[in-house]
């Protein structure tokens, strides 16, 4: 499969890029992606939720009734978890939701998000460009001449570019990245990925190995 490769203002520069099938063409596994973005999100909570039980409140130890006579239920402890302000019964406490997949398992992941978009044609390459300083209307005007403006966008990029990162950070629906931190859950959030040739070609070489 071939791309043409766009400048930033939006226009064709007559040249082409192939994708590989093994990295942009393979059949993808749905799986796959599920574990790997499990993990992703799983890996993003803090764990770090706790509701007291009855023997961690601070209250009188006294009991509250008689044991019988009072028609009622018997009761000994106003932190009894059926009471207002008792102890939560089995409550949450603090845990690691964090676990272990294969590497194999995200590469495969990886590849069929990536081999999703080059079948929907949610893929661009661009030139390998630079901002002369961190402006977020260059940013915006070359989105807008990739008719990519109210689209949900992640760039790649071959190696850390400040000016470009910063350009875009304060946009809602833009995210850059370097090839390195490419993750399956980055590109399935976003509606269209951008390579630069660079970072394309390192994500081509990268994954033959």
């Amino acid at each position: 499969m071939d791309l043409s490769v766009f400048n930033i203002a939006g226009e064709d520069t007559g040249r082409k890029v192939q994708l590989k099938e093994e990295i942009f063409g393979i059949e993808p596994n749905d799986h796959a992606i599920y574990l790997d973005v499990k993990q992703y999100l799983a890996n993003q909570r803090q764990g770090t939720h706790k509701a007291k039980e009855r023997g961690e409140l601070a209250g009188s130890t006294r009991k509250i009734k008689k044991q019988k006579g009072t028609g009622g239920a018997r009761a000994g402890s106003i932190k009894n978890p059926l009471f207002k302000g008792g102890g939560r019964i089995f409550g949450p406490r603090p845990r690691d939701y964090s676990f272990k997949l294969n590497k194999k398992v995200k590469r495969l992941a990886r590849l069929s998000s990536l081999s999703y978009k080059a079948k929907n044609q949610q893929l661009v390459v661009i030139e390998d460009f630079t901002f002369d300083a961190p402006k977020t209307k260059d940013y915006l005007k070359l989105l807008n001449n990739l008719k990519l403006n109210d689209k949900k966008t992640l760039m790649v990029l071959n190696s850390v570019d400040h000016n470009v990162i910063s350009s875009a950070r304060n946009l809602q629906k833009a995210k850059v990245i370097t090839h390195t931190g490419l993750i399956t859950y980055n590109i399935l959030d976003a509606h269209t990925v951008i390579f630069t040739e660079s970072g394309l070609k390192n994500i081509q070489e990268q994954n033959n190995n």
